[in-house]
């Protein structure tokens, strides 16, 4: 079964600084039907204004994903980590038993555009952790390239999660099939501009939900960057 939710069904918050939309609830949107997917908890679409950003504020027993779209993302972390995460890279943070960061958008008249991803963890008490490789466009032209992993595999980074995440980049004619295992759940964000998800179209800021299916088909795409994340039940 595959369900669509559209883009304008997210959760929405304007902070002046922040302008955010929640694909499940996160802060003051509550929506029992949208507690998370799987063990995917939290896909926060977030735009920061020049100058600002979040301050240092904690974090426990979470796989953190940060995915920059536009601008840069100012990191700084109470495990020593200060870096900065352009887009094509992708960053995993484990909180594990604690950790403290700021991230913020030191740029003068450029927003940072970014999504960050929370995925729950296959066990708490982990010590922190932190990880950031860079994948190129070619890597994901016409593919889906698999950025995170509970092993590290193809070079991406790991994490502490039954889960994976893959990447692509999708235009005219070019096409991905992923064989899916029916017992899992797979969960098909679009970035930005349109594709197909198994003939089904979606527009930016949709999402595809698929149960108890064999594969995922991704075409028809125009200008599409797509995020698949393959799911514990």
């Amino acid at each position: 079964m595959l369900t669509v939710r559209k883009s304008q069904d997210r959760g929405y918050a304007d902070h002046g600084w922040l302008q955010s939309f929640h694909s499940f609830s996160f802060a003051g949107y509550h929506d029992p039907r949208h507690m998370g997917f799987g063990n995917l908890r939290v896909i926060n679409e977030d735009r920061i204004a020049p100058g600002t950003g979040f301050g240092t504020h904690g974090h426990r027993d979470m796989e953190i994903i940060s995915y920059v779209l536009s601008g840069e993302l100012a990191h700084k972390d109470s495990i020593g980590n200060v870096v900065t995460i352009p887009p094509g890279e992708v960053q995993r943070m484990s909180a594990g038993t604690g950790v403290m960061h700021s991230e913020f958008n030191h740029a003068q008249g450029q927003t940072t555009h970014f999504l960050q991803i929370w995925i729950v963890p296959d066990r708490r008490g982990v010590a922190p952790g932190y990880e950031q490789r860079a994948f190129a466009e070619a890597e994901k032209r016409g593919r889906l390239r698999l950025v995170a992993s509970p092993d590290g595999a193809q070079g991406s980074v790991t994490i502490h999660a039954d889960a994976r995440l893959y990447a692509g980049l999708f235009d005219a004619d070019e096409r991905a099939d992923l064989a899916l295992q029916p017992e899992r759940r797979y969960y098909v964000h679009l970035v930005r501009g349109s594709v197909q998800a198994n003939g089904q179209p979606l527009a930016a800021g949709d999402a595809a939900l698929l149960v108890q299916e064999s594969h995922l088909v991704l075409d028809q795409g125009d200008a599409a960057e797509v995020l698949v994340f393959d799911l514990q039940p």
